[in-house]
């Protein structure tokens, strides 16, 4: 829907009045006479003495037609049928009393989907030559946008003519008979008309691209779009489109009077949308455009497949929503919107030669260059004054701005003085606020003081916590072998005396004047008298308890000294399995024989790290594992603790699983959160998972949990083989205690 095809979209509404209108100019009579052709210089106008037989079926032929009563058109003006789907038969006899023998006839109605022609002459010659849109257009026998037929006919010669027309649209026929000249200066007029037509709509299409572009509305862009498809309809109507875009696609040929109509409306609606901001100023009418933008899609689809049905669609659709639009014009026109009178304007004068063309296609205005061209005159008007809207939109637009930036400056002017005011008094009211605001802060910092201080203190409390539970562990397990040394200290003391005191009777036995045989006898009653067998065993079962207490207290020392690491404020290379073992050593009294432990140790590589600080991670997670165990299983055996390390990718992986207890779901969230414990009250401080927590995150690693009530969890480090910005450290220390791992 164009404002320059309106009319032809109104169709529906104008064919009972085009039905009215014919039947009251057009009379009709039985017969028809012979038409002369006098001047060869003149073209003629065929509209009298010519008969007319309309075949509803679409499928008589040329014989069939022959014997059917032909009624004659009795009309001055351009022969109209109105819109119909029948093929419309004319016959005339024309007789040729000039001296041109090669006649040309005319049928300038481009819109016509197939004209035939048959000719016979007065020796009984035929001749049948067809024109139509499902035929490429190279196949014309002259290259013209109207359908021209070559006619020959001597002086004073005469011939009888059928024509068969047939159309999706009305059946208008300016029919023309004249020579070659003649019908070629009126093509030439026409070319040349539409060539002005053309470049006047190519000129207001690259006029309103350069203000488009200049100005940033995109008004102007949907301006150029509605003009293109004007310009298109109208090349559409005067057979331009099939001529030149698309002359050898029968397909679009006979489709472009449903596709072009259709584009049309679109670009319509989209610029009417936002040239009259429907959806601002009338957002419920606003919603019936959309409504009929849906049923041009409609319109197009029932038009792909019957394009008489779509035409007909699409020309209802577009003659609603033309009364329609004008509607919502009209009302955003009286809520004082000025860009709706521009477009009623226009529209009402594009109306006004819409009302010429009905004149003339009912022959009340003579069908001459002027009327023959009034819809494209209309339409330059339209578009013309649709463009001097646009402009004074802009000024419209401008002039509201300034009115609206005069008034920002007004009330910028009026907030300038009232904060003038204001600020006298926030200048007090800061003063006395900052004040409050000293007084806040170094109450606050006293509180972060304490805070600080509250903070250091638990986790000094944790510290001792884990340092009693290590010390109690350490004397638990130095006690063992230390009673196991003293405790054969005495008997050890008691043997070395009896051995001593033998050795004094073994010399007196020795020193005596006896025979050998006597001191060996007496020597060997001895023996048995002191058991000196047994002494000796007992002697060497006593010195390997000693021994043995020894080592095993060389051995805890050894790992107390591994897991303090007094050098734990620096970046060392450490073994993961070393620290691991030493721990265990260190809280080898909390398992007892309730817990098993097993270890699964894979060869990994030394890890950049304070390994201080990573044994307080590992004693952390163990203690929580034994105290899960201890909850669920209450003292008894069946606990089990499996450990295990590898190296993945980079990265060492440490995990710790038990099957104790498990944690909740509902708790998982919050157990490395400081100060979170499930303890009892008095029993711990929460701040072992969270010391876990910062450690690993020192590290440049990670942690993670795998858990499931009732039957435990495992928690999964991560660490990195080196640390960014760490210097290589040596290990010597831990390569010292290489050997310290089981086998």
């Amino acid at each position: 829907m164009n404002s320059f095809s309106i009319f032809f979209k109104l169709r529906p509404f104008l064919i009972l009045v085009t039905a009215l209108l014919w039947l009251c100019k057009t009379g009709y009579a039985q017969g028809d006479q012979p038409i002369y052709f006098n001047d060869a210089g003149r073209e003629l106008l065929l509209n009298r003495h010519i008969a007319l037989f309309q075949d509803t079926s679409r499928k008589l032929s040329i014989d069939d037609v022959k014997q059917q009563n032909f009624v004659v058109y009795q009309n001055e003006g351009v022969i109209n049928l109105g819109a119909t789907t029948d093929k419309v038969w004319l016959r005339f006899s024309l007789q040729n009393n000039t001296d041109e023998e090669n006649l040309y006839l005319l049928l300038q109605q481009a819109s016509i989907e197939e004209a035939v022609l048959f000719m016979q002459d007065a020796k009984g010659q035929s001749s049948i030559d067809t024109l139509a849109k499902y035929k490429p257009f190279k196949e014309r026998i002259v290259y013209a946008p109207d359908y021209i037929f070559p006619i020959s006919i001597k002086k004073g010669g005469t011939a009888e003519i059928y024509l068969c027309v047939s159309s999706n649209d009305q059946l208008q026929l300016p029919l023309y008979i004249g020579a070659k000249e003649v019908i070629s200066a009126r093509m030439s007029t026409k070319n040349l008309l539409f060539g002005l037509y053309a470049g006047a709509i190519l000129i207001m299409m690259l006029y309103n691209l350069f203000v488009g572009l200049s100005t940033q509305n995109s008004s102007y862009f949907y301006y150029i779009i509605y003009i293109l498809t004007v310009g298109l309809t109208q090349a559409l109507f005067q057979g331009y489109t099939y001529m030149y875009l698309w002359p050898n696609s029968p397909w679009l040929a006979s489709r472009s009077s449903i596709i072009i109509p259709f584009l049309s409306g679109l670009a319509t609606i989209a610029f009417i949308k936002n040239f009259l901001h429907t959806k601002t100023n009338t957002p419920k009418l606003d919603k019936g455009i959309n409504v009929i933008v849906l049923c041009y899609f409609i319109g197009l689809l029932v038009g792909l497949f019957d394009v008489f049905s779509g035409a007909i669609l699409l020309q209802t659709t577009a003659s609603i929503g033309t009364l329609y639009v004008l509607y919502v014009a009209e009302q955003i026109r009286r809520k004082g919107y000025r860009p709706a009178v521009f477009f009623l304007l226009a529209f009402t004068l594009f109306f006004t030669c819409v009302i010429v063309f009905v004149l003339r296609n009912f022959n009340f205005v003579p069908y001459n260059t002027f009327t023959a061209y009034i819809l494209e005159i209309g339409s330059i008007v339209e578009i013309s004054l649709l463009s001097f809207a646009l402009a004074d939109r802009i000024n419209f637009y401008r002039k509201e701005k300034e009115a609206s930036q005069a008034q920002a400056l007004q009330i910028s002017q009026e907030n300038a003085r009232i904060i003038r005011e204001q600020n006298l008094l926030l200048e007090t009211e800061v003063n006395r606020r900052t004040k409050d605001l000293k007084k806040t802060n170094e109450s606050l910092n006293e509180a972060m003081h304490n805070l600080k201080q509250a903070q250091a203190h638990l986790v000094e409390s944790e510290k001792l916590a884990s340092l009693g539970m290590l010390t109690a562990g350490i004397a638990h397990e130095i006690n063992n072998p230390i009673n196991f040394v003293t405790g054969s200290i005495k008997p050890l003391s008691r043997d070395v005396d009896q051995l001593i005191d033998a050795l004094k009777v073994i010399e007196e036995i020795a020193f005596r004047d006896i025979p050998e045989e006597a001191k060996m006898a007496e020597l060997e009653n001895y023996k048995e008298d002191i058991d000196l067998a047994f002494l000796q065993e007992e002697i060497q079962l006593l010195l390997k308890g000693i021994q043995e207490g020894a080592f095993r207290t060389a051995e805890i020392v050894k790992s107390l000294r591994i897991f303090s690491r007094v050098d734990e404020d620096d970046l060392k290379l450490a073994d993961i399995n070393l620290g691991l073992e030493s721990t265990l050593v260190i809280l080898n009294s909390m398992f007892k024989d309730r817990i098993n432990v097993k270890r699964h140790y894979d060869e990994i590589p030394y890890v950049e790290c304070f390994p201080g600080k990573l044994n307080q991670v590992f004693l952390n997670l163990l203690t929580n594992a034994i105290h899960a165990i201890d909850e669920k299983f209450q003292g008894k055996q069946g606990g089990k603790i499996t450990i295990k390390t590898y190296y993945k990718e980079g990265l060492v992986y440490i995990s710790i699983k038990d099957n104790g207890v498990g944690i909740k779901e509902e708790v998982r969230n919050k157990i490395f959160d400081p100060f979170f414990t499930t303890k009892d009250v008095g029993e711990g401080t929460g701040l072992g998972l969270a010391i876990v927590s910062q450690t690993i995150a020192k590290h440049q690693g990670a942690i993670s949990l795998l858990t499931e009530e009732g039957k435990g969890s495992e928690f999964i480090i991560r660490i990195p083989t080196s640390q960014p910005n760490g210097s290589q450290a040596k290990s010597e220390e831990v390569q010292s205690g290489k050997e310290f791992l089981p086998k």
